[in-house]
């Protein structure tokens, strides 16, 4: 008996022939899927593949990038489209090659404390089915509801427990990757030490797809622990928020997460959100959200205790505690809901500055100031614990000529003070598309001609996610 297939036949010559060349693969190009796959969170960008793969198997990846080295065609890896970075974009056209399919969980291994697992696995899918076994995975990207770990390993994600449990990076022991040319290798081994040769995979992790395509994961995970507690704690100035951070750290405190969200950014997530209960008095400009966590309850009190010392030096206002599931869920969830808050009530643009945590309060300080000299408005919140400012800022009135044509020389200012202050242009979001003409503040021409040598190295005619990162 013959199975009929859901999906419709690709209807141009090249569908036809990438379908016809491998099997099994399969390839949509219905305008609407392309429309779908041209499009992630950056801002308002378009740009359409002209096919959209859906490989099921490592082979599958490797037939296909091999097939499109050989016609130099370009392949953009793509997840679920939450980027904010524009490294998913298929800004060359060719072939988007999406990583829904391949989405198993390979291995939870309890003994070794590890996870094997294809990169279209949802991160809170994942994250859920390890705290199952009593195990933990902790980075968190607000999107961790959507995005995939495939998109966090070429990303490099953080999240707001990164202060604590580092980022995607200190987490990865092997991956399997397809390179250009169809090769299929091992960047590692699933130990825990590891000094055989050169670092491939963490030069893997954060390449954007520009190396090569992962196909697998083996991750380390730790024991959960899986109790915690929250603190929102008030400021009357931001400046005295930004500076309680490196105190919390002096006075040798370890809190699991540490967030700072300037007042409009926690009003934007009420609006959107439509959760008023949040109590936020007159003189509230900003806040820090503290998180404790331990493997007994009664770990948590001493460490709350402590925050509460420190912050009465920093001029604090009364900070609000939960301690249950539901309050610890609705303060969490007005933090994740920043972002999209912030997109729906303007046009904006979205930078990832990161210092040491110590001149925060110097970022914040020349951001404003930024604001005031070029005229635009910034809402900034962020993973303080870790230096991680988010700078959004705000179309607004601004005319399209600013706006295009202005606002990259503010963005340059900031950056290049955030350089200035030993810091760096994006901490966890990527270079992607946005964010690369600003590369040349961060690296040296001869920093940038080694990156393009290593580029060079692993996909010599550029049919890997062309024209990201490097400018």
């Amino acid at each position: 008996m013959t199975t009929r297939s859901s999906t419709p036949p690709p209807q141009s010559q090249l569908g036809q022939q990438l379908a016809a060349d491998i099997p099994g693969l399969e390839v949509q190009d219905l305008p609407e899927i392309l429309d779908a796959h041209s499009r992630d969170h950056t801002e308002d960008l378009q740009f359409l593949p002209d096919l959209v793969a859906l490989p099921n198997s490592t082979s599958q990846v490797s037939a296909l990038l091999a097939w499109a080295n050989e016609r130099r065609i370009p392949v953009t890896a793509a997840g679920a489209w939450t980027g904010l970075s524009g490294g998913a974009l298929a800004v060359k056209g060719g072939i988007s090659l999406s990583t829904k399919r391949l989405n198993r969980m390979v291995k939870i291994d309890e003994l070794n404390h590890q996870l094997v697992v294809q990169p279209g696995v949802i991160v809170q899918e994942m994250q859920e089915a390890v705290q199952a076994k009593g195990l933990f995975y902790a980075v968190d990207p607000a999107s961790r509801g959507t995005c995939t770990i495939g998109g966090n390993l070429a990303e490099n994600s953080g999240g707001p427990r990164a202060v604590k449990y580092g980022v995607t990076k200190d987490w990865v022991l092997n991956l399997e990757v397809v390179l250009a040319d169809g090769t299929v290798i091992q960047t590692g081994a699933n130990t825990l030490k590891n000094s055989t040769g050169y670092n491939t995979t963490q030069l893997m992790v954060g390449s954007e797809g520009t190396l090569g395509i992962i196909t697998e994961a083996t991750l380390k995970l730790l024991p959960w622990p899986k109790f915690n507690a929250l603190l929102l704690v008030p400021f009357a100035d931001p400046k005295d928020a930004c500076r309680a951070v490196a105190g919390i750290f002096q006075d040798g405190n370890q809190p699991s997460a540490l967030e700072f969200m300037e007042r409009a950014a926690i009003e934007l997530a009420m609006d959107f959100t439509g959760d008023r209960q949040l109590p936020l008095s007159s003189d509230t400009a900003a806040h820090l959200l503290i998180e404790v966590d331990g493997f007994r309850e009664e770990d948590l009190m001493p460490q709350l205790e402590r925050l509460a010392q420190t912050l009465e030096r920093f001029d604090a206002g009364e900070p609000l505690m939960a301690m249950d599931s539901a309050g610890k869920d609705q303060l969490w969830n007005l933090r994740r809901k920043v972002g999209e808050a912030v997109k729906a009530h303007s046009t904006y643009k979205e930078e990832d500055t990161v210092v040491p945590r110590g001149h925060l309060p110097e970022l914040l300080a020349a951001i404003k100031q930024t604001g005031s000299e070029y005229g635009f408005e910034s809402i900034c919140y962020g993973h303080a614990g870790d230096g991680n400012l988010h700078v959004n800022i705000l179309k607004g009135e601004l005319s399209i000529a600013v706006w295009e044509q202005t606002l990259p020389e503010a963005i340059r200012a900031i950056f290049q003070k955030v350089v200035s202050l030993g810091g760096t242009i994006s901490g966890e979001h990527g270079i992607g598309w946005v964010q690369k003409p600003y590369m040349d503040i961060r690296f040296s021409p001869a920093e940038l001609a080694l990156q393009r040598r290593i580029k060079d190295a692993f996909d010599p005619v550029h049919t890997l996610n062309p024209d990201k990162i490097l400018p």
